[in-house]
Order: structure tokens, then C-alpha cells, then sequence
């Protein structure tokens, strides 16, 4: 049997067992799944190390196994994000951030199917408005941060301020900003600034975490060319995306430069290879789970009075 045929192999039987492991060994394989994709600490991280077309390397027949995976993290995340809204102690802010077409929403979508609505809220943010203009940078998106006992979701955030501002000069200048404070150290400023806030939350009950979801220029391409050859995708598509394409370079070094200054181990990177959506997807929940398993999540203990009280009304109500 040869190289690729044995990783096929082991792919498919990791898989199989994890479907057939209980819950509590699944999270604990979700966690261990997950710790390759974090960054922790940004030194001497490098963009062009990390892979984008990671997979399990299964053939197609398998691919109701990659489905029932994901749904099997899907229905692990729905149960822990029910203790975490019956606590009520913690919150969870989850961070997208990617090129066009790297599947962010698809990912947000596939990955939070099965949690409750009520515990959760999706932010996207896009140009700011002249009133967002008219504040800080970071003012924008704290007005969205999720309550305790909620996951909340920024579908891009406030590194769009060390990303898209950065590549292109123009938008800090129409910031609105003294000129004094447009310095040669602006974005190292701004870094120090998201560390802080970061740090804040995490100091106050919410934890952070986010994900890089990085798409090779190649499926990029692809996935363009699939918007406009399909009618019903057609509106996912602006000439101003492919026109962001033209400066992939000077993303991929704002990128890495943002990841190399805000990965914290309170505030983690997951650097997810997105060329492969399932793969992504998975990888995506994995890291979640890891999280939300660390909380120490547990329903709040009722007191001996309240169970009498509730044994009480059970009587009475099998007494009519």
C-alpha cells in the first residue's frame, strides 16, 4: 500500500472512530484537532509556512463522513453554548477575518446551524458610516460585542483598521485624524491598542478568539469565476473585489504583520486553511469547542429549598 494510500486510510479511520467515540472523548479529540491551527504568540510567525489546501484526503464516497463529522461538532457546540447561556457568566467573541471568497460566511453558517438563535448574534461590518467615522476606531464594533452568556460573531471587526485602511492610504486620510496623530508608528500604535482592548475583554468575561481563514490566490480565482458563471451567485460578486485581488501582496504582509502582533495566548489566532471548505469548517468548530471546554462551563446549581419547592409543584401537578 503506498504513502498516500495509508494517509487516506488513517484519515478515514480517524473519522470513523470519532463519530463513534462518546461526546466527552469527542471534545477532547476537537481540542487536540484545533491546537495546530492556533498561534499563540506572533513571533517568528510567517504567512507562507501555513498550508491552504489541508484535507482528510478521502475520496468521494467519504464525504458523507466529513458531513456527519461536522454534525456531530455542530450538535457538541449547540449543547455547550446552552450551559453557557444558562450560566451566564461568560461571553464568546468569535473573529472572521479573510479575502474575499475564503468562505466566511458559508463557515459562520454551516458551523453555527445548530446553535440557538437567542444565544447567538452575527455583526458584519462594512465601510463605516460618517457617524462611525466621527469616533474611534474600535468604537464601531463594541457597540456589538455579545452579552454574557452569548457567542457573538464579527464577520470582519475592527482589524479591518490594520488591514484594508493599511493597504489602502486614502481611507486613514479621510479618518478625520489630527494630522499629529497620522505618525510613521500608527499601526504599531493601533496593535498596542487591539492588544489592550483584547486583553480588556478577557478581563471582564469575554473571551476572544480568531480566525484567519487563508485562501490560496489559485481558489480564489476559482471561486470568483464560479460567482459569475452562476445566475443565483452572481450577487455575491462586485467588480471591486476582483479589483481587491490586485493587491494581494500588500494583504498577505498586512496579514501577517497583524497576526504577528495581536496573536496572544488570551487572545489566539487560528490560521485556517481555507481552500477546502469542509476541512475549514471542521477545523473551525474544533477550535470553539477547544474554548468553550475550557470555560468550565456547568448549568447553575439549584438550592435544596428550590427542589423542594419544584418537588412540590410536581405533586400537585399529578395530584389534578
Amino acid at each position: 500500500m503506498g504513502n498516500s494510500e495509508n494517509k487516506k486510510t488513517t484519515a478515514t479511520s480517524n473519522l470513523k472512530d470519532f463519530q463513534n467515540l462518546p461526546k466527552k472523548e469527542r471534545i477532547e479529540q476537537a481540542k487536540n484537532f484545533s491546537e495546530q491551527f492556533r498561534v499563540n504568540d506572533g513571533k517568528g510567525f510567517h504567512l507562507k509556512n501555513q498550508e491552504t489546501n489541508a484535507h482528510f484526503k478521502l475520496g468521494s464516497e467519504d464525504k458523507e463522513l466529513v458531513k456527519n463529522t461536522l454534525a456531530l461538532g455542530v450538535d457538541a457546540l449547540a449543547t455547550m453554548q446552552e450551559v453557557l447561556y444558562a450560566q451566564d457568566k461568560w461571553s464568546l467573541l468569535l473573529v472572521f477575518q479573510a479575502m474575499d471568497a475564503a468562505g466566511k460566511d458559508g463557515a459562520i453558517k454551516h458551523v453555527m446551524s445548530g446553535v440557538n438563535p437567542q444565544g447567538c448574534q452575527v455583526s458584519s461590518f462594512k465601510a463605516p458610516s460618517s457617524e462611525e467615522i466621527d469616533h474611534d476606531f474600535l468604537w464601531r464594533c463594541q457597540k456589538h460585542l455579545p452579552e454574557r452568556g452569548r457567542i457573538g460573531i464579527f464577520n470582519r471587526s475592527y482589524y479591518e483598521e490594520v488591514l484594508v485602511v493599511r493597504v489602502h492610504e486614502q481611507i486613514l486620510k479621510a479618518q478625520k485624524l489630527a494630522e499629529e496623530l497620522i505618525t510613521e508608528n500608527i499601526w504599531e500604535e493601533r496593535f498596542e491598542d487591539i492588544r489592550n482592548f483584547e486583553k480588556y475583554l478577557h478581563r471582564n468575561g469575554t473571551i476572544v478568539i480568531k480566525f484567519f481563514l487563508n485562501v490560496s490566490k489559485e481558489e480564489q480565482k476559482n471561486r470568483f469565476i464560479e460567482r459569475i458563471d452562476d445566475a443565483d451567485k452572481n450577487w455575491k460578486f462586485s467588480a471591486a473585489d476582483a479589483k481587491e485581488r490586485g493587491y494581494w501582496n500588500d494583504y498577505m504582509h498586512a496579514y501577517e504583520e497583524m497576526i504577528q502582533n495581536t496573536a496572544t495566548p488570551d487572545a489566539p489566532w487560528y490560521i485556517i486553511p481555507a481552500d477546502n471548505k469542509s476541512y475549514a469548517r471542521i477545523a473551525i468548530a474544533s477550535a470553539i469547542i477547544h474554548t468553550l471546554d475550557e470555560m468550565e462551563l456547568e448549568y447553575p446549581k439549584v438550592s435544596d429549598e428550590k427542589i423542594a419547592e419544584l418537588n412540590e409543584i410536581k405533586k400537585a401537578l399529578l395530584a389534578e
